[in-house]
């Protein structure tokens, strides 16, 4: 089983990408742990991590449809190199304004916008990219060594941080950011795909990711990943911010508890990405998909439910899992179904509607958790989701017929 998870990493471009990767990620969580003690020590007010947030997310608005319609007419591996020199340049001026005492709570907003826009234009790069780097039976595994990649870091990287932040400062985490973005620039020089034509038109940026837009609603294999992760993003996803809510304010379990919680996702989540596509080559896709949204149901209920830190981590270890189990599937279907003209800028769409759907739910949410507890807010997103399953399945069986079939002949021939 672990030689189908592990299949992909056979190919030397997707090992280099992946291993780059994962740095940049560790680099990344490292810089999310500094400025959250930075804001909180400098600030002592919980809303600067709000608008941080928000800053970061935002620019995905405009930052994932450019990065679609880039990632069809130029080299998909220059397009990642430029954004990830931008983002270098983003790190390490934080890094020299912090050595400087320079850094306030509004630059760091500043910044990490910049960060956010062009990580989103990036993202929806590599996505179209990565079917290019294996087998296409091996999309699955691929998409899933992504995810494990991503939340290995969410281990690792928080792990570095307290290290350098126990011998060094704040400044140090920034400036190890920054240098994984030059990891990535360096590794990614490396990196080859096949050749592919591209689009030669003038760029019209809105109508291009309309015209992407039309026929990602044309193809159920794409339609329906799009819609289903801006239904986890919205309800689901808002668990994410509110961990720490949930340990210093519910389980009185303070920052140790937070790290614990965080931890545990990312274990569960690193577990899932590494085991779940041999069961999937063994079952199918939409079995696996299915049984992660049942997972994610329950796991959410026992989570909102814990009456301790301990039965609380093991839940988010199960909800972590089940988390990138679905999110795996949704990406995998799209993955496989976008036409390779247009494939960037659908992948940029299903990246558009988690980043915009995640900050809303996390708004909505986090207000109403302030009012009637995180607990409360939390079993109600569990059966908010049981209600939109169950009602999809009655209303319309083939949605998840749609997104386990394989693409037709012609499709296939459009994204070979």
């Amino acid at each position: 089983m672990a030689s189908v998870s592990f299949a992909p990493l056979a190919h030397r471009s997707f090992a280099l990408a992946l291993s780059s990767s994962l740095i940049s990620s560790t680099g990344t969580w490292m810089q999310s742990v500094a400025l959250g003690i930075y804001l909180t020590e400098s600030t002592h007010d919980a809303l600067w991590l709000g608008l941080v947030t928000m800053a970061a997310w935002l620019p995905a608005i405009v930052g994932a449809p450019m990065g679609g319609v880039m990632g069809d007419r130029v080299n998909r591996q220059h397009w990642i190199q430029s954004m990830n020199v931008v983002m270098a340049l983003t790190a390490l001026t934080l890094a020299v304004a912090k050595f400087t005492n320079h850094l306030s709570p509004q630059l760091c907003c500043y910044v990490v916008a910049v960060e956010g826009l062009c990580s989103s234009a990036s993202w929806a790069a590599w996505q179209s990219l990565l079917p290019d780097l294996v087998e296409r039976d091996e999309v699955l595994a691929a998409v899933s060594l992504g995810s494990a990649q991503f939340n290995l870091g969410r281990v690792i990287g928080p792990l570095c941080a307290s290290v350098l932040l126990a011998v060094g400062s704040i400044g140090l985490c920034f400036a190890f950011n920054a240098a994984s973005f030059v990891v990535v620039v360096v590794m990614f020089a490396f990196v080859k795909s096949p050749a592919r034509e591209r689009l030669r038109s003038r760029v019209r940026p809105l109508v291009e990711t309309l015209s992407a837009a039309r026929v990602a609603w044309s193809v159920h294999g794409c339609r329906n990943p799009i819609l289903g992760v801006a239904a986890i993003a919205l309800i689901v996803s808002p668990f994410i911010s509110l961990v720490s809510a949930m340990s210093i304010l519910t389980l009185h379990a303070g920052k140790v508890g937070t790290a614990w919680l965080v931890t545990a996702q990312g274990i569960g989540a690193v577990i899932a990405a590494l085991t779940l596509p041999a069961v999937a080559k063994r079952t199918s896709r939409v079995r696996v998909l299915r049984a992660s949204l049942v997972t994610l149901i329950i796991a959410l209920a026992l989570y909102a439910l814990s009456p301790t830190l301990v039965t609380a981590a093991f839940a988010l270890g199960l909800l972590g899992g089940a988390y990138v189990g679905t999110l795996t599937g949704l990406n995998t279907s799209v993955q496989l179904h976008a036409p390779m003209g247009e494939r960037s800028r659908i992948l940029a769409l299903y990246t558009l509607s988690l980043s915009i759907f995640y900050p809303l739910g996390a708004l909505v949410q986090s207000a109403f958790a302030r009012t009637y507890g995180v607990r409360p807010v939390t079993l109600v997103a569990a059966g908010a989701l049981l209600l939109v399953t169950s009602s999809i399945s009655v209303v319309h069986p083939r949605f998840w017929r749609e997104i386990g079939a394989s693409p037709t002949p012609g499709a296939q021939i459009l994204a070979d």
